[in-house]
C-alpha cells in the first residue's frame, strides 16, 4: 500500500455499491445523469487501467414507481415486486448506456439472500462474474426483488455488496454514501464529531457509532455498513466509505477526500481458502496421480484427467478431501461435479466431457481458487 492508508489505485479488483438516494432524483423520480456521467467517467479510467470493476446498484424499486406513476407512500410487497420488475428493465438500461458511451459491456446479475449463501448457486455466480470480468465487462448487479421476499432477502446492498466482493474475491468495496464515512458522533447533531479515517479493526465501540438514519430511499444507514465491513474484511477485502454526494466520488476518495478506509490483514484468496480447508464438512474424496499432485503443487487447479478414484455422496459446490496416490491428504477444495459425474469424467481429458456427459462441463474438477492445499 502507498503512504498511511491505501488509495483506489492499491487494488486490482473494486466492487462499488451506489444506492437510491445517490443514483434516483426522489422529487423528480428519476436518474441523476449528470452524476452518474461523472461516476461513469471514474469507472472507465480504472477500466482503462486494467482493473476489474463490479457495480452493485440500488434503484429498481424507486424507477419502476416513477415509471409506472405510483403515489408516494409505503407499497404493499407484491407491489414492491412489480414495481422492481418494471423498475430493473430501466436501470439496466441506464446502467448498460452509461458505460457503453465508453465502449465498456455492461452485464446483469440479478441475486437472491439464496445465491450468495447457498454453495451451488454461489459458485454458479462466481463463475458467471468472472466470465464477465474475464471478458472485460462490468457486472452490474443487484437484489432481485422481483422474488425476494421480507423473509429471504437481504433488504440493503451494503450487506450484499460485501457478499458480492467476497464471492467475487474483489480486494476492495466501495459504498459510496450519503455521508462520507463514519464519525466519533452523529454530525448531524454533533458540531464537534470527528470522521475516523481508518478503522484497522471493528470493536464494540466502533460499532456504537454507527447510528440508524437511512434517507427515504435508503433501506440502509451506518449501521448496515458496519455489517457490510464486518463480512467483507473477513472476507479478505478492504472496504472504504466515501461521498457519493460529489462530483466524481471515486477520483474524490483516490485524491485523498474524506472518508473511512476499514482494513484487513487477510486477503481474498487466503481468507477463502481458509474457509474451504476449516470451515467446510468434507463429502467425499478425490484421489489423484502423481502428475496432478505436482500440478497443484505448482499452482494448478484440479483436472478430470488427474483423478483416478472418486469416492463419497457429493454435489456440485460440496468440499471433498483431495488425496495422493499413496492416501496422504493433499487438500481439500469445492468440487464443480456432482459425485456420479465425476466418476464418468475421472481420468478423461476434459475436452471429453461433453461427449461423456452430453453437456459442456467445468474444464477443471476443482479450480484452484477452490482449493486450500495442505503443508507438503
Amino acid at each position: 500500500m502507498s503512504g498511511t492508508l491505501p488509495t483506489i489505485h492499491d487494488f486490482r479488483r473494486i466492487v462499488i455499491k451506489v444506492g437510491s438516494s445517490l443514483l434516483i432524483d426522489a422529487a423528480a423520480g428519476r436518474v441523476r445523469q449528470d452524476w452518474l456521467a461523472s461516476l461513469i467517467e471514474d469507472i472507465a479510467a480504472l477500466h482503462r487501467e486494467k482493473r476489474d470493476l463490479l457495480v452493485v446498484t440500488s434503484g429498481a424499486i424507486a424507477l419502476g414507481r416513477s415509471v409506472l406513476r405510483l403515489p408516494k407512500g409505503p407499497l404493499k410487497l407484491e407491489e414492491s415486486q412489480a414495481a422492481a420488475a418494471v423498475g430493473q428493465i430501466e436501470l439496466a438500461r441506464t446502467w448498460s448506456e452509461a458505460l457503453g458511451r465508453h465502449g465498456i459491456g455492461a452485464g446483469q446479475i440479478l441475486v437472491t439472500l439464496g445465491d450468495t449463501e447457498e454453495r451451488r448457486r454461489y459458485l454458479n455466480a462466481r463463475s458467471t462474474i468472472a466470465k464477465l470480468l474475464e471478458w472485460r465487462a462490468v457486472p452490474v448487479i443487484n437484489e432481485n426483488d422481483t422474488v425476494a421476499t421480507n423473509e429471504i432477502r437481504y433488504g440493503d446492498n451494503d450487506r450484499l455488496a460485501a457478499r458480492v466482493a467476497t464471492m467475487a474475491s474483489a480486494d476492495l468495496l466501495v459504498l459510496l454514501s450519503d455521508v462520507d464515512g463514519l464519525y466519533d458522533a452523529p454530525p448531524a447533531r454533533s458540531a464537534t464529531a470527528k470522521l475516523i479515517p481508518v478503522v484497522e479493526r471493528i470493536t464494540p465501540e466502533i460499532e456504537a457509532m454507527a447510528g440508524a438514519a437511512p434517507s427515504e430511499l435508503s433501506r440502509g444507514g451506518m449501521q448496515t455498513k458496519i455489517e457490510a465491513a464486518k463480512i467483507a474484511t473477513t472476507g479478505g477485502t478492504h472496504m472504504v466509505i466515501g461521498s457519493g454526494r460529489v462530483e466524481h466520488p471515486l477520483r474524490a476518495i483516490a485524491s485523498a477526500a474524506p472518508s473511512t478506509w476499514f482494513l484487513t490483514p487477510a486477503n481474498p484468496v487466503t481468507s477463502r481458502k481458509k474457509w474451504i480447508a476449516g470451515s467446510l464438512e468434507p463429502k467425499g474424496t478425490l484421489t489423484i496421480d502423481s502428475g496432478a499432485v505436482a500440478a497443484l503443487r505448482r499452482g494448478n487447479s484440479l483436472l478430470p484427467v488427474g483423478v483416478i478414484r472418486v469416492e463419497g455422496q457429493f454435489a456440485r459446490g460440496d468440499a471433498v478431501i483431495v488425496r495422493g496416490p499413496d492416501g496422504a491428504e493433499i487438500g481439500r477444495g469445492l468440487v464443480a461435479y456432482d459425485a456420479p459425474d465425476a466418476e464418468k469424467v475421472k481420468g478423461r481429458p476434459s475436452s471429453d466431457v461433453l461427449a461423456v456427459l452430453g453437456i459442456e462441463g467445468r474444464a477443471e474438477m476443482i479450480h484452484r481458487d477452490d482449493l486450500a492445499l495442505g503443508r507438503k
